[in-house]
């Protein structure tokens, strides 16, 4: 980075409207930054395309995503007008890692999981960031217990310092369902099927009433580990997902 970004919640000195943060974001960072998505919904790249209607978008295809999200990348491109790029994880270590350990290794042991998606998803995201000054993530306090201390605007330190910007922070699910309907946005059809946090097709399933959001995800692990190593949290170990 050619210049030192102290980005933390004080370093933000707007309303903390989602709009308003984003805004900010792409207004301070841009060309180097980018929104990346797990094509669930798309709230943010709705309200960052009405802000910049250049902006990056992009995902990571960790090669075992449900086919719906598939689609709804491609209903994104058609009615948003926006291309998602992708990033894909390097073919001789997935290669490796089924050949040695099978097509289920993650489901073994915690280890095994958090090795597969550092390979599926670590590693891609990376390079997805190589070279930006900043990134915007749709991570919400709500969805799991390791979320609860996310800040709007931090300093990533799973990532070399550079700045993580959290628009939906505070945003519930009845706020998304609100944006979505207000605006006529497309959503990823397993909404629609009790899926309330969508990953790889294996390691998610639909919720039951009163389960937390990231219920669905790895459900054979404690709620405190759900998280898949794309984020360092304020715990003992990087984590997220």
């Amino acid at each position: 980075m050619d210049e030192t970004v102290f980005a933390n919640s004080e370093s933000y000195a707007g309303d903390s409207s989602a709009q308003s943060v984003l805004r900010w974001s792409l207004e301070r960072f841009h060309p180097q930054i980018a929104l990346a998505t797990n094509l669930q919904d798309a709230v943010l790249i709705h309200m960052a395309r009405e802000i910049r209607p250049d902006v990056r978008v992009f995902s990571l295809d960790t090669g075992r995503l449900p086919e719906e999200t598939y689609e709804f990348a491609d209903e994104i491109r058609r009615v948003l007008g926006v291309a998602v790029k992708w990033f894909f994880p390097d073919t001789v270590a997935v290669e490796r890692l089924e050949t040695e350990k099978g097509l289920f290794s993650f489901r073994e042991s915690l280890e095994d999981r958090r090795n597969c998606c550092a390979i599926r998803k670590v590693e891609p995201l990376r390079r997805a960031l190589h070279g930006l000054r900043a990134w915007v993530t749709g991570m919400r306090r709500e969805e799991s217990v390791t979320r609860h201390g996310l800040e709007l605007v931090e300093t990533d330190r799973a990532h070399g310092g550079i700045v993580k910007v959290n628009p939906l922070a505070d945003w519930t699910q009845e706020d998304v369902n609100r944006y979505t309907a207000e605006h006529g946005l497309p959503v990823n059809r397993l909404l629609e099927r009790s899926y309330t946090s969508i990953g790889c097709a294996c390691c998610t399933r639909p919720v039951s009433e009163g389960e937390d959001a990231r219920a669905g995800r790895w459900w054979w692990e404690e709620p405190e580990h759900k998280e898949c190593g794309l984020h360092l949290f304020d715990q003992k170990e990087s984590e997220g997902g």
